[in-house]
């Protein structure tokens, strides 16, 4: 699964009309990043749930459910200083660290109106109560997923994967939500974004050790959002065709799954992996998760918060 992302997001690349991975920008970033001290992947226990090993798995399963909305986060009511996914993390937190885990059988139940009350958003705004609706269909099949294949237990996904990342991929990837394939010009282009990050999620939050042993996790993609090719974008790797950038910088959404949208992420992926060789090259060894990890971060600088990046209304970031 984990080839045929790189494949097929460089069969995008290499005919894309909407996006171009600039060869000078890349050597640029790539130059910098190997001059500069790395720092390594960690999760931030003031935003997510760390507790006894059961109830973090099913908080990082839980909460990767509903790392989605990016499109809808505009219309969010934001924790102060909080971005979307900040503010819905920590509502998750907060959550697990008063009440404990949901049960299985509690999220197939949730309702949207649950969804809004747990997360402390407002459903009388419309594109609001779209989001809250989508996250309680994406709660109600992970609960329904872990009743009918396990028993209810959050361990079971994770059972069958065997310590294999890849393997957690595709067991999530059974669930409509998970099922992050993009159609560009005929073609099939996966990118499981959300699926991945469970994997990464899980490495980070258990220390590579128990249910985040994985053998096989440096061979996770970048995790194709659109916080990632923003950054991108703005240190001059991808370039956008000007009528893209112009829809993108007057913040007008993109169609999800549109053309421009797939080569978007597409860009972002190919783009990390030749980051990658080219750090490789220059004896700095890196994987695309952990460059993913570093450019997801610099995204969080004000500066660049302050620049447009493309919307979409996704349930795949």
């Amino acid at each position: 699964m984990l080839d045929e992302i790189r494949a097929a997001c460089a069969r995008v690349m290499d005919a894309a009309r909407w996006v171009r991975v600039d060869p000078a920008g890349l050597e640029a970033l790539a130059g910098e990043l190997a001059a500069a001290p790395r720092t390594p992947p960690a999760l931030d226990a003031v935003h997510h749930h760390l507790g006894p090993p059961r109830s973090t798995l099913a908080f990082f399963l839980t909460l990767d459910s509903i790392n989605f909305g990016s499109g809808w986060f505009p219309f969010l009511r934001k924790r102060p200083g909080l971005s979307g996914y900040f503010t819905v993390a920590t509502s998750l937190k907060e959550r697990f660290d008063n009440q404990g885990a949901f049960r299985a059988a509690e999220l197939a139940e949730l309702t949207a109106e649950d969804c809004a009350a747990l997360l402390h958003q407002d459903p009388a705004t419309p594109e609001v109560a779209e989001l809250m609706g989508l996250f309680a269909r994406a709660l109600n099949d992970l609960g329904a997923f872990l009743l009918r294949g396990y028993g209810g237990r959050f361990e079971g996904p994770l059972e069958e994967a065997g310590g294999s990342a890849e393997a957690l991929v595709g067991v999530l990837a059974r669930m409509p939500l998970f099922d992050d394939v993009a159609a560009w010009r005929g073609q099939r282009v996966p990118f499981y974004k959300r699926a991945q990050l469970t994997a990464a999620d899980l490495a980070l939050a258990f220390g590579g050790r128990g249910w985040g042993a994985f053998r096989d996790l440096a061979r996770l993609t970048a995790f194709a959002d659109n916080l990632v090719p923003h950054v991108l974008r703005c240190a001059g790797v991808l370039a956008y065709h000007p009528d893209l950038a112009q829809r993108i910088d007057g913040e007008i959404p993109l169609a999800a799954g549109s053309d421009e949208e797939t080569e978007i992420r597409a860009g972002a992926v190919h783009a990390v992996e030749r980051l990658v060789a080219l750090l490789g090259a220059r004896g700095v060894p890196a994987t695309a998760q952990e460059l993913d990890f570093l450019l997801w971060n610099r995204g969080q600088q004000p500066e660049l918060k302050a620049r447009p990046r493309h919307r979409a209304r996704s349930v795949f970031y």
